[in-house]
């Protein structure tokens, strides 16, 4: 089996490299949260912090492993990034949430363009963020 060349400076690298870097990033703020006396950060809150570090792992050893699936693994990091930026930037005044809320952001577009699809993002609640041919 042929080695192939290392992904250095290309579109996969910095995607991969945006889900391990906000992967920590969630799992340094759900710790935050948990640690925090009398917060109020809780339940969905906090689920959405776990499932998008899962999230990012997955689809960054998806991208290492060249596996075929790869893109819908980027399909759902895309959206729990989304969602948990959206919790985060209910408490922009935390520094903390900032740093989580950004690096989520970021990823999102990373992951956005590893899909293979064109997504339209808008920040208003409620509204449909699936790229085109993906349902629930």
């Amino acid at each position: 089996m042929a080695m192939r060349e290392p992904m250095q400076d290309s579109d996969t690298a910095h995607c991969i490299k945006s889900c391990l870097s906000n992967k920590r990033i969630c799992l340094e703020t759900l710790h935050y949260c948990l640690t925090q006396k009398m917060t109020h950060f809780q339940g969905r809150h906090i689920a959405l912090l776990g499932m998008c570090a899962d999230a990012c792992e997955l689809a960054a050893k998806m991208m290492i492993a060249d596996i075929q699936f790869h893109r819908q693994s980027c399909v759902v990091a895309f959206e729990l990034c989304l969602a948990c930026a959206e919790e985060c930037e209910k408490y922009m005044e935390d520094t903390a949430m900032k740093r989580c809320a950004d690096s989520c952001r970021k990823c999102a577009e990373f992951c956005r363009g590893m899909m293979g699809t064109t997504v339209e993002i808008t920040s208003a609640a409620g509204q449909d963020r699936r790229p085109p041919g993906i349902s629930r």
